[in-house]
């Protein structure tokens, strides 16, 4: 379904589900909670529960929840969470139908822009997506995108993390895979910042937490659910039932999953710190039983992600999704087809942090070529949620001899007046060019087009205005974690 939520607002929206079976769902979700239950493998985080009403079996890291405790975690979530740039300026607004897009996270590999080999990244890759982030104009958040291999395996989040704040100013989609990574990239948010205060007052990242499947928190992503509510770090709760597989095989069962995943995870943080804020997210996927794999550019997929985000807006609660991402493990026609689809769809359905652009191959991977050319994919998609209004449009008449007068309307002061805000011009990685100016120009191919995009925009890079003291505390503080991970000193590149 396909509508305007306002009249007076020529936004499109697009919904699958009505407010009926949203309660139904809602209702199947807490009965699984409340009477099935679920594990949470963090002795700490059970004995807090339990002295808020739930009924623990310690023995068998099992909770059961009751309907008042959700109650009071759905009473006391925020309904927006803003993000701040390293500079302090307000940059998000993640509220409502507002749509902002963040590059996939966390990859294994990248894909070479010149031999064309997925291979591991390094602290040199970083810093080069880091840079390019910052002329992205359509993507408005960074995330800790891949993994530089190049670094002990111990400060590989916090790592990221420091390029990140050091090369970019934009704000981080980041996470921690141990408990100990989490007070380092703390404290390097606070150098940023200057205090705890102040890092509470304008947020800098938010930290990805994962359940696992079905209804299972670990020690690690449970205990990050807690350290981020107790310093009011945004969190978004990424759950990953995959359909037919470690969920139902329907979409709707699947939703059910989702949301009772979700909600444990905000029922932790809300004990923990009422106020906390939160994202209402996820990365669900159906499961192509032909390959055993999760394609994450699938429509049933992408359905999931809009679904579970009106169930989000429903509950007045922030949303996040994993989707304007591709399963290809190239550059090429899938690439395109997936992620423009992904985009399109959430930008649509008004999910808040569309989290995807740059990625391959099943989230494992990212291209500095294709988040170039997605940037133009998000600026489409930001285009279209704009919708069609008129801009001085009425009387029509005045127009139209002008236009009769002059022959065209190419230097019109309505014309130059609103040029830019009404047509989307993409960049030079789209080709709009006459086929004879496209051959004159070197015929050359999407990716070819990319690499050559991704070098003038690099040669455009300018430094973040940090002051040189934040600086040298950020190298400081990063490299006396590594000398403590047993690395003397960091790759050359990083310092």
């Amino acid at each position: 379904m396909l509508k305007n939520e306002d009249l007076n607002n020529p936004r499109p929206v697009l919904k699958f589900l009505s407010d009926t079976t949203i309660e139904r769902i809602m209702s199947e979700a807490r009965d699984v909670l409340c009477k099935l239950g679920f594990e949470i493998h963090n002795d700490a985080i059970l004995s807090m529960l339990q002295d808020h009403g739930a009924s623990v079996d310690k023995s068998k890291n099992h909770v059961l929840f009751t309907n008042d405790i959700i109650d009071k975690a759905l009473k006391t979530t925020p309904d927006s969470v803003k993000l701040y740039d390293v500079m302090g300026d307000e940059t998000l607004d993640l509220s409502g139908y507002n749509v902002y897009f963040t590059p996939g996270s966390a990859a294994l590999n990248i894909l070479d822009g010149k031999t064309q080999e997925i291979r591991k990244p390094l602290t040199a890759d970083y810093v080069k997506y880091a840079k390019l982030m910052s002329l992205l104009d359509n993507i408005a958040s960074q995330s800790t995108a891949f993994i530089p291999s190049d670094v002990h395996e111990r400060i590989s989040d916090s790592y990221r993390l420091y390029l990140s704040l050091l090369y970019c100013e934009k704000p981080v989609v980041t996470g921690a895979f141990t408990i100990e990574a989490f007070n380092i990239m703390r404290d390097l948010q606070m150098v940023v910042r200057g205090s705890a205060e102040e890092l509470v007052a304008k947020p800098l990242t938010i930290f990805s937490c994962c359940p696992t499947s079905p209804l299972k928190w670990s020690d690690v992503t449970s205990q990050n659910v807690v350290d981020c509510a107790l310093s009011s770090i945004p969190v978004e709760f990424i759950s990953m039932p995959l359909s037919g597989f470690m969920a139902p095989v329907t979409l709707i069962g699947t939703l059910v999953q989702h949301t009772a995943e979700t909600l444990s995870g905000l029922v932790i943080s809300q004990v923990t710190n009422p106020g906390a804020p939160v994202l209402y997210g996820g990365s669900p996927a159906i499961f192509d039983i032909r390959y055993e794999t999760t394609p994450m550019g699938a429509i049933g997929t992408q359905m999931i992600d809009c679904a579970y985000n009106e169930i989000g807006k429903y509950l007045h609660i922030p949303t996040q999704a994993y989707i304007s991402l591709s399963d290809a493990k190239q550059l090429d026609a899938q690439a395109g087809l997936e992620s423009s689809m992904g985009a399109t769809l959430a930008a649509l359905a008004g999910i808040n942090n569309i989290s995807g652009p740059g990625m391959l191959d099943f989230e494992s991977c990212q291209s500095l070529e294709k988040l170039v050319l997605d940037n133009e994919i998000c600026g489409m998609a930001l285009r279209l949620i704009r919708g069609i209004q008129p801009k001085e449009d009425f009387p029509a008449l005045p127009r139209f001899e002008e236009l009769l007068k002059e022959k065209h309307l190419l230097i019109s002061e309505h014309t130059q007046k609103y040029l830019r805000e009404e047509l989307c011009l993409p960049g030079a990685i789209i080709d709009r060019a006459n086929r004879t100016r496209w051959q004159e120009e070197g015929s050359l191919t999407l990716l070819e087009r990319g690499r050559r995009e991704v070098s003038k925009l690099l040669n455009r890079y300018e430094p973040p205005r940090l002051s040189e003291d934040v600086k040298k505390e950020l190298k400081k503080t990063m490299l006396r974690e590594a000398q403590r991970c047993g690395m003397e000193r960091l790759p050359e590149i990083a310092l």
